[in-house]
């Protein structure tokens, strides 16, 4: 069997038994009835055909062999570490964390929302701050969401942003992207020059310690901004923070930067989970995902995602932040690295890390080298007139890697992975031996609050205890390894195991995003090869995999079309045109670029209203920037009117982005690029097999033509008129073998049959529920795209029986519901993906099939509308076992629904989770166990 044969589910046999159930002769036909023939491409893509697995892994240990594993004293945010195998193993490597989906259904999700409660416990404890979210993307984009936030939440009417000078340069690139375009005005303020605080600025960006290493008391400057009335936002080093005073203790408002050095991998730049910490009062601007503690049904604690609906579903454009995802395998990664070591293991690996720096100092010193600063915790800067490249060369040759500041200065970190034969090897780089360790270092700024001090940090020490744990809560989740996950609007199909296992090469994970060029070799061919197969499968002339989400590649998208009418002086075209189906982060991510939005409707089958498309675009015609239209449509449906679309908006002057969130309804059969679009995003997590890792990570590359490749993000290390969406180069470079991969293995026969099946299992479904759910839009031929809309509301109406009832009654027949009243409210939108074969379809469909039975009871009067096994629906072990049983159905019924197999039996660990209590109580860290005794 080919790899293509292994990531389809069904075999050839079976998919000729669901094409004729569909009255379809071949793959080839039903594309060619559902496709317009405007847009369908009869082309075969210029990939390499198809390796074998074997294949594909020995030319990866090829490419990987290009890269030069170093030793990187490099620093700037990204540092070596060493992540425990017990965490290794049964996190990174284990499908029951990495192919688990946003934890949208709380029940099913109850392992990985408390593995990320812990996260934003440690974040809060080491911060001093009360709130934190359950990551972000990276450092940069941290401290971008920061400055947005504390512009929100000021009431200074300033559109002056103050910057510490000492900043990450990487941090200050992404930051003067964001800015830029949301008219906000960075002020570079130099600390150690005496440079003074503006008069007037509505926030202040600090790093702590800075980019030299040097490590300030800013108690005093903090004090002076919020005299200003200006909020204070410090990017702080978690493992500094177990030394050294926290945010919290000198006044800051917000916290950020990245939990990278808690046992991520450098993974050249990413992913990594960003944090963000907010003092009381803030927690409801806090961007991103807040996970936080609720109540179930019988009244016991349970975990959920807290306001969850209050951003871009609903806010749409007047999203303040266009995130909608996170590093949720990072963040458990990083959490459980906390779990393990402890408050005082943590503390330890921190003061090795500063002896390592102070020894550092000393042997400098001793030998006449001056240091730019006497407080700091892990890095040092030398000031060496004229030889800072022959130093940095020196250390290079014996495979070590500095930073070069500038010719006069060079930079050494010190991280957990450093040892006293490192420490002499830079030395005589420098020209100086070991000598008496420096004195100064971090003791002025000495920590002496308390921190970790919830017992879920203090019982797992042993092997054996963190295996336990990390097994009881994967237990408690959902994920593809226990079966298929039909969600409308994110694909979760197979992310094979061939496809990860080169994530934890080391030649892949511990290369530093800046890293000399000699050591990068391999990941530079494997971006450049990858961008080039993206760009044939799209049909665009130029990729940037830089933007490590689905938002940031929105984002870079719109940032190069506005860049592209800006050097033509049209800088009045700022009007961005979004159907009214679009996914929230459209609208979110068009104002972030600079954009006002205009809605445009939808007509009655779920397409764009070309006649209010043609009205506004008369009507915006002179400041027409773009559009912005997802296809296959958000609805799930091939629009005729596509080409039209995009032929009225150039005529205007405007571009045209195209959404390629559901681009794997059409690789190999139409490209964006040739039928009218002028960019796109992709979603690697989602048509490239990048696992979504119960919420994150995600890559989400930005596609162009010819005509905006010079506008596409750049190297936030390098000088030029660019901008960085994100802190690395390459983004999440990491996981991007996974996709190189499965575009490997897959050769352009194999990517166009998974195409096919993803189009003939959502026909197949919906044709097999159709007479018992309305499915919603159709398109060509009465056929839908890749995923199918089935409408509940008219059952509501009729019985009561709500959406919420049937995704929670799935549950109990071991299913991860369908994407709940999105993108209309009071449907489940079923995307079966290509890699379920028709077993699994066939037992997904049996179950939605007997859950209408069971409505139809419920209409009929057998059991009442408050007490059935949809309205009590999930049931947990516990109620099933309970002494007492006091409702109108039996037990069996509400444990073992009809198809249930009785030996494999996922039970929910709690049961529905009240959401409203939980907005209104919102508990954001770790409870204390007191409050499970009930």
């Amino acid at each position: 069997m080919t790899f293509a044969d292994r990531h389809i589910g069904p075999d050839p046999d079976e998919q000729t038994q669901m094409l004729k159930s569909i009255g379809y002769p071949s793959l080839e036909a039903l594309m060619d009835a559902a496709i317009p023939e405007v847009i369908r491409w009869h082309g075969r893509l210029d990939l390499p055909e198809a390796a074998s697995e074997e294949e594909a892994i020995a030319e990866l240990r090829e490419i990987a062999s290009r890269n030069q594993v170093s030793t990187s004293m490099i620093g700037l945010g990204y540092y070596g570490t060493f992540t425990p195998a017990v965490i290794r193993r049964n996190v990174l490597e284990s499908p029951a964390w990495y192919t688990a989906y946003t934890p949208y259904q709380p029940e099913i999700s109850q392992g990985r929302l408390e593995a990320l409660l812990n996260f934003q416990t440690m974040v809060t404890d080491l911060t001093g701050l009360t709130t934190a979210n359950a990551s972000m993307l990276d450092e940069g984009t941290a401290v971008a969401e920061a400055m947005t936030l504390a512009r929100r939440a000021s009431k200074v009417k300033s559109d002056v942003y103050a910057v510490d000078a000492d900043t990450f340069p990487q941090t200050l690139a992404v930051l003067r992207t964001r800015a830029e375009p949301l008219g906000i005005k960075l002020v570079l303020v130099d600390l150690d020059a005496g440079e003074v605080l503006p008069d007037e600025f509505f926030g202040l960006h600090l790093q702590y310690p800075g980019a030299s290493g040097a490590l300030r008391d800013h108690a005093a400057l903090v004090e002076a901004a919020h005299a200003k009335g200006a909020l204070v936002t410090v990017a702080a080093d978690l493992l500094a923070l177990t030394l050294v005073r926290a945010p919290g203790d000198i006044g800051a408002d917000i916290a950020a930067g990245t939990t990278q050095r808690f046992g991520v991998p450098l993974g050249f730049g990413g992913p990594h989970a960003g944090y963000l910490a907010v003092r009381a009062g803030l927690e409801r601007s806090l961007p991103g995902r807040l996970v936080g503690v609720s109540r179930d049904a019988d009244g016991a604690p349970a975990y959920r995602l807290a306001l969850q609906t209050r951003e871009q579903h609903i806010r749409r454009e007047k999203a303040t932040s266009n995130i909608c995802t996170a590093q949720v395998l990072l963040a458990v990664m990083a959490s459980m690295y906390a779990v393990y070591h402890g408050p005082d293991g943590l503390r330890a690996i921190a003061k090795r890390v500063h002896d390592r720096a102070l020894a550092l100092a000393g042997g400098l010193t001793a030998a006449g080298v001056p240091l730019t600063h006497d407080a700091f915790f892990d890095t040092v800067t030398a000031v060496v007139p004229g030889r800072a490249a022959q130093i940095v060369a020196a250390a290079a040759a014996d495979g070590i890697d500095l930073r070069l500041v500038d010719a006069d200065h060079v930079s050494v970190a010190a991280d957990e992975t450093t040892t006293d034969a490192h420490v002499r090897a830079v030395l005589a780089a420098f020209g100086a031996v070991p000598a008496t360790p420096a004195a100064c270092g971090a003791q002025p700024l000495g920590r002496v609050t308390r921190f970790l001090t919830h017992p879920v940090f203090h019982s797992h020490r042993s092997e054996t205890a963190m295996l336990r744990y990390l097994r009881k809560l994967s237990d408690r989740d959902y994920a593809l390894d226990r079966g298929m996950i039909p969600l409308g609007s994110c694909t979760m199909k197979l992310n094979a195991t061939t496809e990860m296992e080169p994530v934890t090469w080391p030649e892949f994970g511990n290369i530093h995003p800046y890293a000399p060029a000699s050591r990068t070799a391999g990941y530079e061919a494997l971006v450049a090869q990858l961008e080039g197969w993206l760009a044939e499968i799209t049909g665009y002339d130029a990729v940037s995999v830089q933007p490590n989400a689905g938002s940031q590649g929105e984002l870079a998208g719109l940032l190069a079309i506005r860049g592209y009418h800006r050097s033509r002086g049209e800088q009045h075209r700022n009007v961005c045109l979004i159907p009214s189906s679009a996914h929230g982060t459209n609208a979110a991510s068009a104002v972030m670029a600079g954009m006002k939005v205009v809605v445009v409707a939808c007509d009655e089958a779920g397409n764009v209203d070309l006649a209010d498309l043609d009205a506004k675009i008369e009507k915006h015609a002179d400041a027409l920037a773009a559009i912005m239209v997802t296809y296959p449509s958000t609805h799930g449906v091939y629009e005729k009117s596509i080409a039209d679309l995009c032929a009225k908006v150039h005529e205007a002057g405007g571009q045209v982005y195209v959404d390629g969130a559901n681009l794997n309804a059409l690789v190999g059969f139409a490209r964006p690029g040739k039928f009218g679009a002028d960019v796109s995003h992709l979603n690697l997590h989602k048509t490239f097999c990048i696992p979504h890792g119960g919420g994150g990570p995600g890559v989400g590359p930005v596609a162009v033509r010819a005509h905006l490749a010079g506008f596409l993000p750049g190297n936030p290390l390098e000088p030029g008129d660019h901008h960085a969406v994100s802190a690395s180069a390459h983004g999440s470079a990491g996981i991007l073998p996974i996709s190189w991969a499965y575009l490997r293995m897959m050769g352009p026969d194999g990517l166009a049959a998974a195409t096919g099946v993803a189009v003939l299992t959502a026909n197949y479904v919906a044709a097999r529920l159709r007479e018992h759910y309305p499915v919603l839009y159709a398109g060509n031929n009465g056929l839908v795209a890749h995923e199918c809309i089935l409408d509940l509301r008219p059952i509501t109406k009729a019985t009561g029986v709500s959406v919420d009832d049937v995704a929670k009654r799935l549950i109990d027949y071991g299913f991860h519901a369908p994407t709940m009243s999105f993108p209309v409210a009071g449907t489940l939108m079923v995307e079966p993906t290509e890699s379920e074969d028709l077993a699994e379809l066939d037992r997904f469909c049996a179950a939605m099939i007997a859950i209408k039975g069971e409505i139809d009871q419920v209409a009929a009067g057998v059991w009442p509308a408050g007490d059935n096994p949809l309205a009590n629906a999930p049931h947990t072990a516990a109620a099933v076992t309970a002494d007492v049983w006091e409702h109108a159905y039996p037990r069996s019924v509400a444990g073992f629904p009809e198809g249930v197999d009785r030996t494999a039996k996922y039970w929910p660990p709690v049961r529905r989770i009240d959401g409203a209590y939980g907005d209104r109580n919102l508990v954001c860290s770790c409870p204390s166990p007191e409050a499970f005794e009930d």
